[in-house]
């Protein structure tokens, strides 16, 4: 029986959005034995995944394939072009299938798909990532997952194929609750970081040493211990790349305006998470938009020579 059962759990998984981050997912799931039913609105996405793996020109017709669907999208208006527009999931979607969204989306818009979605009797459930690219690459990202729990072991099943935390969070919209709250104190404290070593550095310290002292204080973070923002500090991280990879400024910049709705629906105040916004915000304009986040040290050191 067990062995019937684990042969049929790799019936075809649906695969909606195949960029940066869906494409190396979407390996991990072919990894994994799963077959797939592949779209993405731009056909050459699909280029990698030829042998074996389905191609199809619309979501509806991987909804029409599939009863197990993953999407994988940028910004809330794919998500809800790729459920709900003309040639969408609800269009074809079957009874009782299981759909995860794994874009980082407002929450309020996840809560709305998954009305639309219940409603034709399948199952939404919310799941962003934490980990970025190379986290895909290595399977080892961590899904925070909202939605029945019931469907909690079913969802687990296909996320554990691509990451090694998955994190079950409460109702539709809390992962991407999760998501978003950490990702504005990352912004918080990477700004402080990059600010805190600037300043170090003008002082005459040693920027080694500097972080080194911080990391055994009471200053610490992940931004100044992990994924220090000064080129030359620490190995294998953005910084000593030229700011090349990691989390870019643009997506950054996305969720701290994700955070920013958040914050005033919810009447929330978030006084650094708001100036957050707007130096990421700023970043973009002034060419940052594709280098790493933590390149708010290099944009610091800019704007000071104005």
């Amino acid at each position: 029986l067990l062995c019937s059962r684990s042969m049929a759990s790799k019936t075809p998984v649906g695969f909606i959005g195949l960029g940066n981050m869906g494409n190396p997912m979407a390996k991990n799931l072919i990894k994994h034995g799963y077959p797939l039913i592949l779209y993405d609105i731009f056909p050459e996405a699909c280029k990698d995944f030829k042998d074996g793996e389905q191609v199809v020109s619309s979501p509806a017709d991987v909804a029409e394939r599939a009863d197990r669907i993953i999407t994988m999208l940028p910004t809330s208006s794919n998500a809800l072009e790729v459920y709900t527009g003309p040639k969408g999931i609800l269009k074809k979607v079957k009874k009782g299938s299981l759909l995860i969204d794994s874009s980082t989306i407002d929450p309020a818009v996840s809560k709305e798909l998954a009305k639309d979605v219940e409603k034709m009797g399948a199952v939404l459930m919310d799941s962003p990532v934490s980990g970025g690219v190379g986290a895909a690459r290595a399977g080892n990202l961590t899904f925070m997952v909202g939605g029945p729990e019931q469907e909690f072991a079913a969802a687990k099943e296909l996320l554990a194929c691509m990451g090694s935390n998955v994190v079950y969070c409460g109702g539709v919209g809390t992962g991407q609750a999760a998501k978003i709250c950490n990702n504005m104190l990352l912004a918080i404290t990477m700004i402080g970081t990059a600010e805190t070593m600037n300043l170090g550095i003008r002082l005459g310290l040693d920027p080694k040493l500097l972080a080194k002292i911080l990391n055994m204080s009471s200053g610490r973070c992940w931004a100044s211990d992990t994924y220090n923002p000064v080129p030359g500090v620490m190995d294998g991280v953005p910084s000593a790349n030229n700011y090349q990879g990691g989390f870019g400024t643009m997506l950054m910049a996305k969720d701290l305006g994700l955070a920013q709705e958040s914050a005033t629906s919810t009447k929330s105040p978030v006084f650094l998470g708001g100036l957050s916004h707007q130096i990421y915000r700023m970043m973009c304009a002034k060419g940052y938009a594709q280098k790493d986040f933590s390149s708010v040290f290099q944009f610091l050191r800019e704007e000071e020579s104005l």
